[in-house]
């Protein structure tokens, strides 16, 4: 049976994207963590759920409690101030994310156009041509033989701090021993685009102008006021390359070791040579590849990053098992996603007309598949609030699309699950743990400096992470010898 919620009614005639004579809907009083705003309860003692709870700062700062009354009471929501449907409960969402003839359709244009029509656009035939001949460079072997461009910048960019013209922020204070940085500034922020335009082969001489184009698109996405800055940034990325993939088909470059040793081809010399169906790839499609490796492993593993040491920080048992076990790295990277994704969701089309928990979806709803939600889903993770590297209900090994092992551990859902799993996720986990393993090196007795990060609404605590990865993280450790 469909449950009603009361606020439908009230929001009959109310404008689908808030405004401001809405503004004061807004205003939810920020509560503690793990605490939800109380907004009533039916004839039977359900909560009720309002809608304008989404585009509050409440939610974003504590969006856990909600998704879990979604999850309890409303596991399909029909958003009518939204005009869509969150679907909350980990199951639910793979198996829509498997059922490619049903919900394998993403809304076109979720990227706002910035990042061109790339692969997480397509389904079908398509989707998996362009979905196998990505693959061949961002996993397993391949991306083995790039592992030392990684390490090598990741010490590059450390190598920085110790310069005293440096422009990372690097505070040193001699009288007592310490280094005080922000981690976003003097490493994050930097690393995974730095390594996303190695691997790719983008020449020393234009990485400064690249940089500039990642941040603009990625800055761009959603429709946000900066949205025809990215766009302008996508078509100047699009001419560039089309010159840089003449020369690479004629004279293709490749990646080096330690002793100048060639090791493989750059992707982009590489794609210039592989072929769908026959034909060389275009130069769309190149781009359109570019686009995607700067989304999944720049903007996502900077997040990633900062987030890990930020939880990891905070759970200093956990930290020193880390730093005893190199492969607990792993671990703790896949825990950290499953906690705290900066990757909310994805956004479907459905087909066909159809029946979810009662409620009734016609053919081309959009449905918002909340991945954050499946994360924290007390039906496959126990304490599903609680930061535990070593839980024994999480997959952690290597990345599947299955989502879960023979042994049938779930895997987060960071990454999405079956024919649309992030193309970035295995580059995204490389630079994630190979960047924090080159930072442990160097961080002696680190910790927090809480003095200088964002509070709670206690003006004590630190400010939970929330739907996003922090923006900034302040840290002291101990001048090395």
């Amino acid at each position: 049976m469909t449950r009603t919620n009361p606020f439908d009614a009230a929001l009959e005639g109310f404008p689908n994207k808030i405004g401001e004579g809405a503004e004061a809907y807004r205003k939810f009083p920020h509560m503690p963590v793990g605490e939800a705003v109380d907004m009533g309860h039916d004839e039977n003692g359900i909560p009720l759920f309002d809608p304008r709870i989404f585009d509050s700062g409440e939610f974003a700062r504590n969006p856990y409690p909600y998704y879990r009354i979604l999850r309890d009471h409303y596991p399909v929501f029909h958003d009518q101030l939204h005009n869509c449907y969150f679907v909350t409960r980990y199951e639910d969402i793979t198996d829509c994310y498997f059922d490619e003839i049903g919900f394998n359709t993403i809304p076109k244009g979720s990227s706002s156009g910035v990042l061109g029509n790339t692969q997480l656009e397509l389904s079908g035939i398509e989707h998996r041509r362009r979905r196998n001949i990505y693959g061949r460079h961002l996993v397993g072997a391949a991306l083995t033989k790039r592992i030392h461009a990684l390490k090598e910048l990741g010490n590059e960019l450390i190598d920085e701090w110790w310069d005293p013209n440096n422009n990372k922020g690097i505070e040193i204070n001699e009288d007592t021993n310490t280094v005080t940085l922000e981690l976003g500034k003097a490493f994050a922020n930097e690393f995974p685009i730095s390594v996303v335009a190695q691997v790719l082969g983008i020449p020393q001489d234009a990485r400064e102008q690249f940089t500039w184009w990642y941040d603009a698109m990625m800055s761009g996405l959603g429709g946000s006021d900066t949205h025809h800055e990215g766009l302008e940034a996508r078509q100047d990325l699009e001419e560039y390359v089309e010159e840089l993939v003449e020369e690479r088909r004629a004279n293709p470059t490749y990646l080096h070791d330690e002793n100048g040793n060639e090791i493989c081809l750059d992707i982009i010399s590489e794609l210039c040579h592989s072929e769908i169906d026959g034909s060389v790839m275009s130069t769309e499609e190149i781009t359109s590849f570019i686009a995607l490796v700067v989304g999944g492993g720049g903007e996502t593993t900077r997040g990633a990053i900062l987030n890990l040491w930020y939880l990891l920080l905070q759970h200093p048992d956990q930290y020193h098992q880390v730093k005893e076990n190199e492969e607990l790295w792993d671990t703790a990277f896949h825990e950290m996603l499953r906690h705290s994704t900066s990757i909310g969701g994805q956004p479907r089309h459905n087909t066909f007309d159809i029946v979810m928990h009662g409620v009734h979806i016609p053919a081309g709803s959009l449905m918002h598949m909340v991945d954050v939600s499946a994360n924290h889903d007390e039906r496959i993770f126990k304490d599903p609030e609680d930061f535990n590297i070593f839980r024994d209900d999480l997959y952690s090994g290597k990345i599947l699309r299955s989502g879960h092992n023979k042994e049938g551990k779930c895997s987060h859902m960071a990454f999405g699950v079956g024919p649309h799993l992030c193309p970035g996720a295995w580059i995204s986990h490389q630079e994630t743990v190979i960047g924090s393993q080159i930072l442990d090196g160097v961080f002696k007795n680190v910790r927090i400096n809480t003095d200088r990060m964002p509070k709670d609404i206690d003006g004590k605590s630190l400010a939970p992470i929330g739907l996003k990865s922090i923006r900034e993280l302040w840290l002291d450790f101990d001048l090395p010898s």
